[in-house]
């Protein structure tokens, strides 16, 4: 057989393996930071905070998360849901989580990854402090 033929049946066959992969989530426990959207909304593993482009009260959060270098000491993920229908669905899934209504619900706002709710500047500030071991 032609060095040719091997070379792009090799090629046909590792691509097919990581599109299987990356598009199963296969990939997702060997490499936790690496997610490829195929058509599909991911949703975040762990703590999420969810905020809106322009909210004053998400600005408050995220001044303290810059000054106290948060994101060095918390593993998070970040969603903006005024302008993003996905990160919009993925808020309500949490929302149900928590139990909570909908209706009620404002941002900043932050699932913790497990079945805790946090609404409000002042709520989502305490609980980085708290995991962030600030006093």
């Amino acid at each position: 057989m032609d060095k040719t033929v091997i070379v792009i049946i090799a090629i046909v066959i590792l691509g097919g393996f990581l599109f299987w992969g990356f598009a199963s989530g296969f990939f997702a426990g060997i490499f936790p930071g690496l997610s490829i959207n195929l058509g599909k909304t991911v949703v975040p593993d762990g703590t999420v905070l969810f905020y809106g482009d322009g909210c004053p009260h998400c600005k408050n959060v995220d001044d303290f998360i810059s000054e106290n270098n948060i994101k060095d000491k918390v593993k998070f993920s970040s969603l903006e849901v005024w302008n993003n229908k996905d990160n919009q669905a993925i808020l309500a899934q949490d929302i149900k989580k928590c139990e909570m209504n909908a209706d009620e619900v404002g941002i900043p706002f932050l699932f913790d990854g497990v079945d805790k709710c946090y609404m409000g500047d002042e709520d989502v500030i305490n609980y980085f402090k708290t995991k962030a071991g600030i006093q």
